[in-house]
C-alpha cells in the first residue's frame, strides 16, 4: 500500500482566529490512540472548547472532542481525554517562558495529516478586547471592498 502524501485537514478552530491576536505558530505531533486515529481519518473531531496548558514540562492538549470510533470495541477511548503533544525540548522551554511572563494563551488552530501522521497547528496567541475583534472586523470589509473595487478598475468600469 502507497504512503500518504500532503495535507489533509481533519478540523479547524475558525473562532480562535477571531478571538485572539496570533503572535506565533507551532506544528507539533500528538500522542493517540489507534481507535483515535482511526476516528480521525473518517474525519470526526471538534477543536472549538480546545487549548493546551504547561504541566512539568510537557504540553498537554486538553478539550479536544475526538468521539469514540464506531467499530471499536472495549478498546475505545474517552472522546475528551487529556493528550500529550510532541515539540523539541527548545520550543517547550520557549512556550513555558512565554505564557508564563507575557500571559500568552495556547490555541490549536488546525489538525491535519501530513503524509500519514497526525498533527496540531499550535498558536501562541493574545486575547482580543470586544473592540478589537470590531477593528479587525471593519479592516477585513474595507479590504474586502478596496478590492471588489480594483477588480472592477481592471475590468474597466468605472462605476
Amino acid at each position: 500500500m502507497p504512503r500518504e502524501r500532503g495535507n489533509k485537514v481533519i478540523a479547524s478552530n475558525r473562532k480562535a482566529r477571531h478571538d485572539y491576536s496570533i503572535v506565533d505558530t507551532y506544528e507539533c505531533g500528538v500522542v493517540l490512540m489507534g481507535t483515535e486515529v482511526k476516528s480521525l481519518r473518517a474525519g470526526r473531531a471538534s477543536l472549538a472548547d480546545a487549548f493546551a496548558t504547561v504541566d512539568d514540562g510537557e504540553i498537554w492538549l486538553r478539550g479536544l472532542h475526538i468521539p469514540e470510533y464506531d467499530m471499536g470495541t472495549w478498546t475505545n477511548h474517552e472522546p475528551r481525554r487529556t493528550r500529550k503533544l510532541l515539540l523539541h525540548k527548545g520550543e517547550i522551554i520557549k512556550l513555558i517562558g512565554k505564557t508564563k511572563e507575557s500571559g500568552l494563551s495556547l490555541v490549536p488552530l488546525s489538525m491535519y495529516f501530513k503524509d500519514g501522521k497526525v498533527k496540531v497547528e499550535l498558536a501562541l496567541a493574545k486575547g482580543r478586547k470586544s473592540y478589537d475583534k470590531r477593528q479587525a472586523i471593519a479592516k477585513r470589509d474595507a479590504d474586502r471592498e478596496m478590492s471588489r473595487a480594483a477588480g472592477r478598475w481592471a475590468k474597466g468600469r468605472r462605476d
